[in-house]
């Protein structure tokens, strides 16, 4: 069974947010719905000013806190690691949106339930990258299986010491970032 990870190499993110847009598209999201946010930090004094970005998202934890405050079990993680809200099971509590370390979901109030990534999941179960990855002109991100040691996603957490966005919470994230 693969458990499905995310690499991203911040060293080469332009900031440019292609993937907030192909993750709105793919998703047919309205366009103040972002399941991707690109953050941007500047460092220096002029005349050396440097930005530099932080895209946060889903992290697919391995103990997702999430799963674990929902009182009806609709937030929950597939055996591929995979994070998702069962919509027919959501009461609308908003105790997964409050939980999440990262705030890494949405609530729409139309439908009364909460939102996030899902890793493109159709389009992974057809073979296909998730859209983010695909519309990364800088090639920053990479996704695969993290139990494969051979994936390229494997390979690149190894050989780059990629770390996972704050290991002090203990939900281990599926997500490996380089800065």
């Amino acid at each position: 069974m693969p458990k499905y990870g995310m690499f991203i190499d911040l060293t080469k993110c332009l900031g440019c947010n292609a993937c907030t847009v192909a993750c709105q598209a793919q998703n047919r999201l309205p366009a103040e719905e972002h399941w991707i946010r690109v953050q941007t930090f500047e460092s220096g004094k002029y005349p050396t000013v440097t930005k530099s970005f932080l895209t946060v998202q889903c992290m697919h934890c391995d103990k997702p806190v999430c799963v674990s405050v929902c009182p009806t079990k609709a937030s929950y993680k597939r055996r591929d690691g995979i994070v998702m809200v069962d919509e027919n099971r959501c009461i609308g509590c908003k105790y997964c949106v409050v939980a999440c370390p990262y705030q890494a979901r949405v609530f729409r109030e139309e439908e009364g339930l909460p939102e996030k990534c899902i890793f493109c999941l159709p389009r992974v179960q057809r073979g296909v990258a998730p859209a983010c990855v695909v519309a990364c002109p800088a090639g920053a991100r990479r996704f695969g299986d993290l139990n494969d040691p051979e994936s390229e996603v494997s390979r690149l957490i190894a050989t780059r010491k990629a770390a996972q966005l704050r290991p002090d919470l203990g939900t281990i994230p599926y997500i490996y970032f380089v800065w």
